[in-house]
């Protein structure tokens, strides 16, 4: 193993705007990133990440949990939160005080004040993973932003406009990266390209990343 597998962090918190209401942290969460990948591994406990189905019966590539008040779900009935792990059948577990207070604090810095999420999606990407193109639209409040945050290996994010056939930006996300965005660009597509082999200290092959939304 050769120090080149690993990735150099950014300096922490220069911010860089990729479009009207969206922002990107880089190196925000670098600090506290040991605190939330020991609480993804207390909430995935509790709820084990699964690779969901989409409506369509297609088989996601990133393995999902959640918690929070509701968890984003997804199989043949369609997209949706619910306050209960359909698996489990019991309710998703508490938001962890560090994911809410970096959430917070990352949507203070984009300029989206007062932000209270009560959902966390957690995904965990590896090698071949992908997220395709698509709007977050299944929130009842749209005048709440998305934060997105990176842990372990790195990831090209891609951010579009408001119909899916709109041109792309392309942005390489670190560990400890955070996005935020909302406003003018709360309906933006965006996904994450096919994630290539990689290895991180703290998270070996993974790439997890963490994202908030106010649900309801």
């Amino acid at each position: 193993m050769t120090a080149d597998l690993f990735t150099t962090l950014p300096p922490p918190q220069a911010s860089e705007t990729i479009a009207d209401g969206a922002m990107i942290l880089h190196g925000f969460a670098s600090e506290c990133a040991a605190q939330l990948l020991a609480a993804i591994d207390e909430v995935a406990a509790r709820a084990p990440f699964r690779l969901m189905v989409t409506p369509g019966g297609y088989q996601m590539s990133a393995a999902m949990t959640s918690c929070g008040t509701y968890g984003w779900v997804t199989d043949r009935s369609g997209y949706r939160y619910a306050a209960e792990d359909p698996e489990r059948h019991v309710a998703w577990p508490a938001m962890p005080a560090i994911f809410l207070a970096v959430a917070q604090e990352a949507a203070a810095a984009a300029e989206f004040p007062a932000f209270r999420p009560d959902s966390c999606l957690i995904n965990r990407y590896e090698a071949g993973s992908k997220l395709s193109l698509h709007q977050d639209r299944d929130e009842a409040d749209m005048s709440a932003p998305i934060v997105s945050v990176s842990l372990g290996i790195p990831a090209v994010f891609q951010f579009g406009g408001q119909k899916r056939s709109a041109p792309t930006s392309r942005h390489r996300l670190l560990h400890g990266d955070i996005v935020v965005w909302g406003g003018p660009s709360r309906l933006a597509y965006h996904g994450i390209a096919l994630v290539k082999p990689g290895l991180h200290p703290s998270t070996g092959s993974y790439r997890y990343n963490l994202t908030f939304r106010k649900a309801r």
